[in-house]
């Protein structure tokens, strides 16, 4: 089974690349869509009271306050990542079993962080979506709740594009129209399906 880690930095377009795979019946595993999952989990949400108990109201996590208290701060980030992310790669694994039981030959793993978290070692192949900086920096303050300070600070935490792009198998930039772009996500899968 080959494991293409699908990564980018903030508003390249990942998302969409992720959709284009799942359309063509390629399994994704989503790091950003496990989170949500988990933090609705009574379990979690436990967890992260006893850490953070303004993040939770009603027995619910309110992901502003939550955000809010580890933006900037990295040891209350690292403290919440010390929670969620031995979840989030529990269900990483029982996504890469379950695809391995049904005998898929190509998966993909959707994960923002892939460099920044060391897990581009566990992947076989890695496809980096990409963008200019224009056009990344216009898409990013287009996001509700997204200011110019935050969005510094998230690039300041990540691997800079061109250094993923070096040690990428694949890039799609996601300037190109959208046609453009479907087929050349075909061709991925296709040279990952014949090899």
């Amino acid at each position: 089974m080959i494991i293409l880690g699908l990564t980018g930095s903030i508003a390249m377009g990942k998302s969409t690349i992720a959709c284009l795979f799942a359309e063509a019946e390629i399994p994704v595993y989503s790091a950003d869509d496990a989170i949500h999952i988990l933090y609705r989990r009574k379990s979690i949400i436990k967890e992260i009271s006893a850490v953070f108990p303004d993040a939770v109201e009603n027995g619910v996590i309110n992901h502003k306050k939550l955000g809010a208290m580890v933006f900037g701060n990295p040891e209350l980030l690292y403290k919440l990542e010390l929670i969620v992310h031995p979840h989030v790669y529990k269900l990483e694994t029982e996504f890469l079993q379950e695809a391995y039981k049904q005998g898929r030959k190509v998966v993909v793993l959707d994960i923002p962080l892939l460099f920044e978290t060391g897990r581009q070692n566990w992947v076989n192949q890695i496809l980096v979506v990409s963008a200019p900086f224009k056009i990344q920096h216009e898409r990013a303050l287009k996001r509700p709740d997204m200011t110019e300070k935050k969005f510094s600070a998230i690039l300041s935490r990540q691997v800079p594009d061109e250094e993923k792009r070096k040690q990428a198998n694949f890039t799609i930039d996601t300037v190109k129209n959208f046609d453009a772009i479907r087929e050349e996500v075909c061709s991925v899968i296709k040279i990952l399906m014949d090899s």
